[in-house]
């Protein structure tokens, strides 16, 4: 691509990008980078060159740092926030419950609410939790179909244990090369969660034995959420690109779903490079 055929569309310290779900069902997608926020969707069909810039700001102190840890961190605050501790990853380890948590003050405003536990068709049937006001974002950043809510827990912690009860069962990660795919096959999601249930029945009676029944209740509705993503072609191979490595990345946009780009060149995950300084330019 010709550096003079390019028009650039915005450049800034890169995030997540941003979506929702129109009302065909369709999601659609905007990349923010730093003060600007450019709509993807429209996009789809055209030459795409995303440039680092060879600089990366924390996300949380804004320290311009050399590596970026757990996605947009420089490495003092991935030491001392909570918000990079393992049980984010894995809350039925929750430290604010062991009384060994970083920050108690921050766990109080986003560990100790509530939160949900849900069935996803991602790549197959999956459990995940999430909090309430992250529905359905956390279910279109990791690329799914469809979802149900499975339960409502007054804590994260109480939701992680309730997902250790559901992943002896199902899965509990997506597998996102075989997300980019193509989609994955139907699940019939309210079977599978009035199985579920059945089948930890006693698991999950005994958590609520402990906890009170307030503290983890039963989700029965019959609300089924779905979308699908607006992607022109999945490729026959998935090919992940790496931009911080390769510095420039361009092709032409194929599809978007989950937090990827599909391009003709590969795919590149934009939540992995957060807070990298970059350029966006379309031909």
């Amino acid at each position: 691509m010709s550096d003079l055929n390019l028009a650039p569309q915005g450049a800034g310290p890169l995030e997540k990008m941003r979506a929702s779900v129109q009302d065909d069902g369709t999601v659609s997608y905007a990349l923010p980078l730093g003060e600007q926020t450019v709509p993807l969707n429209p996009l789809l069909g055209a030459r795409l060159q995303l440039r680092f810039e060879q600089a990366i700001f924390c996300t949380a102190c804004g320290r311009k740092t050399n590596k970026s840890f757990n996605q947009g961190y420089c490495y003092p605050c991935f030491q001392r926030l909570a918000a990079c501790d393992s049980c984010i990853v894995s809350p039925e380890k929750c430290h604010f419950a062991a009384g060994t948590c970083r920050e108690p003050d921050w766990a109080e405003r986003f560990c100790m609410t509530d939160h949900l536990v849900y069935l996803a068709n991602s790549t197959g049937l999956k459990v995940g939790i999430t909090r309430v006001n992250q529905v359905p974002t956390r279910w279109i950043d990791q690329g799914a179909s469809a979802a149900v809510l499975f339960a409502r827990t007054q804590t994260r912690h109480l939701a992680g244990l309730v997902e250790v009860i559901l992943k002896a069962h199902v899965a509990d990660r997506t597998q996102w090369q075989r997300l980019l795919k193509g989609p994955p096959e139907p699940v019939d999601l309210l079977a599978a969660r009035d199985d579920l249930w059945q089948r930890c029945a006693p698991e999950l009676a005994a958590l609520q034995g402990a906890h009170g029944l307030a503290a983890v209740q039963r989700v029965t509705g019959p609300e089924r959420w779905s979308a699908h993503y607006p992607v022109l072609a999945y490729p026959a191979k998935v090919k992940a690109l790496a931009l911080e490595k390769l510095g420039i990345v361009e092709g032409t946009l194929e599809g978007i779903k989950g937090q990827y780009l599909l391009l003709s060149s590969g795919v590149i995950n934009i939540r992995k490079y957060t807070a990298h300084q970059v350029s966006l330019f379309t031909a």
